[in-house]
């Protein structure tokens, strides 16, 4: 969508250049549709379907970012630059941030904030 907006975060250091193939992208896909599978899954255990969506949201986000030949190391970012790789609506956007500080909270803390409005999946729709 807006390469201007991506070579600023390459300039402010967000982003990094880096080109990527169509096999890491295919990867990337196919890995996201499988955790999509996964986390619809209702006998898994509702911590379990939130890191599936949440991993299968972040693949996703970043192959849309490797397919335009950028790469982030850092997930906050790679979520925000969907507004201008795939032109996501940037209120959507904080649908995946809240997922991202549930994950964090989650992994870092071990606690589980409410997941009121923040399952990835009721965000993420593929072909």
């Amino acid at each position: 969508m807006s390469k201007e907006e991506l070579d600023n975060l390459v300039r402010i250091k967000k982003l990094k250049v880096e080109p990527g193939s169509r096999a890491e992208f295919d990867g990337m896909v196919g890995s996201a549709r499988k955790r999509l599978t996964d986390a619809q899954n209702e006998s898994l255990d509702p911590d379990s379907q939130f890191d599936l969506a949440y991993g299968a949201a972040h693949r996703l986000a970043l192959a849309t970012l490797r397919q335009r030949g950028y790469r982030s190391e850092d997930r906050i970012t790679v979520f925000q630059t969907l507004v201008h790789t795939v032109g996501t609506d940037k209120v959507d956007i904080q649908i995946f941030l809240k997922a991202h500080n549930e994950r964090n909270l989650a992994e870092y803390e071990g606690r589980m904030e409410s997941r009121a409005g923040a399952n990835p999946r009721s965000s993420i729709q593929l072909p």
